[in-house]
């Protein structure tokens, strides 16, 4: 999953925690669909953790489809509100209202900050740096990659994109030490 977070620091007012929209995956050049998180105050990794967490959940609530844009509204009191929208074999277009309770989100976000703790830190880390040029937006992005986990029929676990292909390759590479992780490989 690729996620772009940006922090909106400037508003104190809202009791909103994070907003969540996802955009789809495109036919044609990206292998994943984007999660844009916008944090609302100081950016730290719980925060982050539970905005990923209602995406992770509200996918857990519907199909699998292709093409589904969502809208989240986190909340540190009152969970995930939202809703998602995608068009179906007709082209009609289809909506499903979301409600994931805040139990439901600490869990998933403990689960999240277990398996990717210290890039959740880092991430919010470099959104909370003092020395972001004045007027500019703070955003970074990065991969979660560990969220799509499957057994692929080998039995072993392998890395699932949007379309439901294992990354198979990769996963042959590592297992015969064919990796690296040099610069410049």
């Amino acid at each position: 999953m690729d996620v772009l977070v940006r922090l909106e620091s400037g508003r104190t007012d809202s009791p909103v925690l994070a907003h969540v929209n996802s955009l789809p995956v495109l036919p044609f050049g990206t292998r994943s669909r984007r999660e844009v998180v916008t944090l609302y105050g100081e950016a730290d990794a719980n925060s982050l953790a539970l905005a990923l967490a209602a995406t992770v959940e509200s996918e857990r609530l519907e199909e699998s489809r292709s093409g589904v844009v969502r809208h989240l509204g986190v909340w540190s009191d009152r969970g995930a509100l939202g809703d998602s929208a995608w068009r179906d074999d007709a082209g009609k277009l289809v909506t499903c209202d979301l409600d994931i309770p805040i139990a439901t989100l600490q869990l998933r976000a403990a689960e999240l900050l277990g398996e990717n703790g210290p890039t959740l830190r880092r991430v919010a880390a470099g959104l909370a740096m003092p020395d972001w040029p004045e007027g500019t937006d703070r955003a970074l992005s990065f991969t979660l990659s560990t969220l799509y986990a499957t057994a692929s029929s080998g039995g072993a676990l392998g890395v699932m994109d949007d379309a439901g292909a294992a990354n198979w390759l990769d996963m042959v590479r590592a297992a015969d030490a064919y990796s690296f992780e040099v610069e410049g490989d």
